[in-house]
């Protein structure tokens, strides 16, 4: 593509951001970005050797890219700063037992391996607060061994948790981080596998998980079980979320103290006890809020199956905001 051109179609995803255009953001600027830069590439596709050989930036969507620096002129990279932030690559280099599993999930090819169980761990921390390899170094020692941990960029990863006979406490650890090292970090545990087949399929799930749990919640540690209402909602569309809004909670959407309480007796796991506690009210205003929400929609919280369909829905409201 000619310089000119270049130029000219970044010039048109600059302006669509700047103006919010929504078409232009996320997935799709990606693509427009690979239509243009034949060496467009994302920092998990490349190889440690080559790593250098791009100059790498940053994404609103927190994903790394790079485009080869012999393709850039002065010019397109001063406009790409204006939209992305420019970023330089510290991470560790990858270990043998880490390239194995690289190969793995980028490219399907199963390795030997000694992994008869083992579950990805999705990380991520701000980029000021520690380097990645004190953050390699204190996790390694938390496990009391070489743990193989994959970087999405220098303040996102995965850890890969292998042939684990006791369950790990990542709360203890973001509990370790804050106290001696004053790090924040949020964690979403993967489901355990069994198949070095499953492990590509496994790592895509993690990251759309990992990244729906983002958008909803703002728990520390998110499993991948409770994430999966967060995954529903992102891949329905805006105006199938807003018959559900409509359908479910009716008038009592312009009623945030109810929602509220509603909200928070299903994640109290539907205990009026804890409920109330956690709100700081009587058992009997409790119970006069959930027949209130019940006279209005004609849907009773108490019930599991329907406090789990109003649940779904309360994650919609929370997507739009």
């Amino acid at each position: 593509m000619a310089e000119n051109c270049k130029f000219h179609f970044l010039r048109t995803i600059y302006t669509a951001i700047m103006e919010k255009r929504t078409g232009e953001s996320g997935v799709l600027m990606i693509e427009q970005l690979r239509k243009i830069f034949s060496s467009f590439i994302l920092y998990q596709d490349v190889t440690d050797d080559k790593k250098d050989h791009y100059q790498w930036f940053l994404t609103s969507e927190h994903q790394m890219i790079g485009i080869a620096k012999e393709e850039l002129t002065t010019k397109e990279s001063q406009l790409l700063s204006h939209f992305l932030v420019p970023h330089t690559i510290t991470v560790p280099e990858m270990t043998s037992e880490e390239e194995r599993w690289h190969t793995l999930i980028h490219s399907g090819t199963t390795p030997r391996s000694t992994a008869a169980r083992y579950r990805f761990i999705y990380f991520t921390f701000q980029r000021e607060q520690i380097d990645p390899a004190s953050f390699k170094e204190a996790v390694n020692a938390f496990f009391a061994k070489q743990v193989p941990i994959l970087w999405e960029n220098d303040h996102e990863g995965i850890i890969i948790e292998e042939n684990q006979d006791e369950p790990i406490s990542y709360e203890a650890i973001i509990d370790i981080f804050m106290s001696d090292l004053s790090v924040n970090i949020r964690f979403f545990v993967g489901a355990l596998m069994t198949s070095l087949k499953e492990a590509q399929k496994g790592y895509q799930m993690l990251l759309r998980g990992a990244d729906a749990a983002r958008k909803h919640s703002e728990k520390a540690v998110i499993t991948h079980i409770e994430a999966i209402p967060y995954i529903l909602i992102d891949q329905s569309n805006d105006s199938i979320r807003k018959d559900l809004v409509k359908t479910v909670l009716a008038d009592t959407t312009d009623d945030p103290d109810l929602l509220k309480t509603i909200e928070t007796f299903i994640t109290c796991n539907l205990n009026g006890s804890v409920t109330a506690k956690a709100l700081y009210l009587h058992r009997n205003s409790l119970q006069y809020r959930l027949d209130k929400f019940k006279d209005k929609t004609g849907i009773d919280v108490r019930e599991f199956q329907q406090a789990v369909a109003v649940y779904i829905v309360l994650r919609a409201i929370n997507r739009e905001k």
